[in-house]
């Protein structure tokens, strides 16, 4: 049993003033793994005054001293890569090859800012102006269950390039990881108070975090519900902001596509870290023509995926977070089910033998319309829908269909047709034959899924502002 008591200001860890306390659940069995202590409002006032303390020498830092500080920063992570590994398995039911990539993902982000360092300018002309980019100043960073440490250390890695300082809320559910990654950054040794981590509930910290007036800017990826409420909340003192929010993306296989290979990548696609993905690619459009093939080749690829313990390595989908999650995936299944969608595979209940975890059966239905909520509502597990087009202009109006805009994917073995679709398509980023991630290009959503970029020199940009100079 693991027992989580301290939060990290000021370069130290120390204990909450909140008196709540939150437990943590190993999702496969459903049994208590840990406790967690969570702060409050008191604590984040505490967290965010050493913030805006190390923010006046911190902001001042050369560019090769963020660049040496960043180059600690993943030297630290990347020992403890296999502790946090573990701990996803356990604590989120992240299978091992997923907890490995976003893990390794997490220790890397420092690096990719080092990297993006070497070419940003931070001094500008415009006309004949001086542009100086200048840091923000206390970036209140709130983050998911889905990916803790990958989205804790890229945000970071952001704010430590532009020279800002942080006070960062993770989600409660992923205490373990989040204490690895503390001890890590505490390792480091940066300027104490230039990080401080608050463990919390995101109605108490989270909101607090938002209504700061020494809070400067928000970077927040979660739902886009909650990231709504940190918008409305963050207007009332001009926080900028920076919301990774939901998606509901398209995979569009033309006709000419290898269909042996985009089937199985497109199941891929849908059922990645458990089907917990803002970017699972849930929504797969097929031409009309090719539908008894595509259902044989989906039973072919589903069968192949194996359902069961996240620590075998050989494990394609883990249990999901919680039995919250679980319920709600459940009821989708049933709504597609009576909203008169095809059950191709799969449908409700648990997997035969693992019934006391949260798994769910990887699941595919065909049939699906757009009026079906099934195709239009972020589920956040593994469940396909698939939909026919008739021309590819149809296809492009069934992918912009939605509220959503965060990822899109194409396969077809001519690239100029399929960058042509991509230039069509409504979304922060298109994949063309591939689920390769770029953490060096900009990451973020049209529409209803989000505002601003993350990752690379647009996502340094976020943390900047332009002061104009005029001669």
């Amino acid at each position: 049993m693991k027992t989580i008591d301290q939060i990290y200001i000021n370069g130290a860890f120390v204990t909450p003033h909140g008196a709540t306390t939150f437990d943590l659940i190993n999702p496969s069995t459903n049994q208590q793994i840990g406790t967690v202590a969570l702060g409050d409002e008191m604590d984040v006032n505490r967290a965010v005054a050493a913030a805006k303390a190390a923010f006046t020498i911190f902001s001042k830092t050369t560019v090769q001293q963020r660049s040496n500080y960043l180059q600690r920063l993943h030297d630290a992570m990347q020992k403890r890569v296999p502790d946090l590994v573990e701990a996803s398995i356990i604590e989120y039911g992240a299978p091992a090859q997923r907890a490995l990539a976003s893990n390794q993902l997490a220790a890397d982000s420092f690096l990719h800012y080092k990297k993006v360092l070497e070419d940003f300018s931070f001094t500008r002309k415009a006309g004949t102006s001086d542009v100086v980019m200048e840091p923000l100043g206390v970036v209140g960073i709130i983050t998911p269950w889905n990916a803790n440490a990958s989205y804790i250390c890229n945000k970071l890695a952001t704010a430590v390039a532009a020279g800002c300082t942080a006070v960062i809320k993770p989600s409660e559910m992923s205490a373990i990881q989040t204490q690895i990654v503390a001890e890590a950054l505490h390792e480091a040794g940066l300027p104490p108070g230039v990080f401080n981590i608050v463990n919390g509930l995101g109605n108490v910290v989270g909101a607090e975090i938002t209504r700061h007036p020494g809070i400067a800017k928000i970077s927040f990826t979660g739902s886009t519900a909650v990231g709504k409420m940190i918008a409305r909340g963050a207007v009332d003192t001009m926080k900028r902001v920076t919301l990774e929010l939901g998606g509901k993306s398209a995979n569009i296989i033309l006709d000419d596509a290898d269909f042996s290979t985009a089937i199985p990548m497109a199941v891929a696609a849908c059922f990645m870290n458990n089907g917990q993905a803002c970017i699972a690619g849930t929504r797969l459009l097929i031409p009309e023509a090719r539908l008894e093939g595509v259902k044989v080749l989906l039973k072919s690829a589903v069968a192949n995926v194996k359902v069961g313990d996240p620590m075998d390595k050989t494990t394609t989908i883990g249990p999901l977070v919680s039995r919250k999650q679980y319920d709600r995936v459940q009821q989708y299944i049933q709504l597609g089910i009576d909203q008169g969608a095809e059950l191709l595979t799969g449908g409700t209940g648990h997997p035969r033998g693992l019934e006391a975890g949260n798994f769910v059966q990887p699941t595919v239905f065909t049939g699906v319309t757009r009026n079906m909520r099934i195709a239009s509502e972020e589920i956040f597990g593994p469940v396909m829908s698939v939909m026919t087009y008739k021309t590819i202009e149809e296809a492009i109006d069934i992918a912009n269909d939605t509220t959503y805009g965060l990822m899109a994917y194409i396969s077809s073995s001519n690239e100029k047709t399929a960058r042509d679709i991509a230039g069509k398509i409504a979304a922060g980023r298109v994949l063309i034959n591939t689920l390769h991630h770029d953490p060096l290009a900009p990451f973020g959503g049209f529409k209803q899924s989000g505002i601003g970029r993350e990752f690379g020199a647009y996502g340094l940009e976020e943390y900047v502002e332009p002061k104009t100079i005029i001669l």
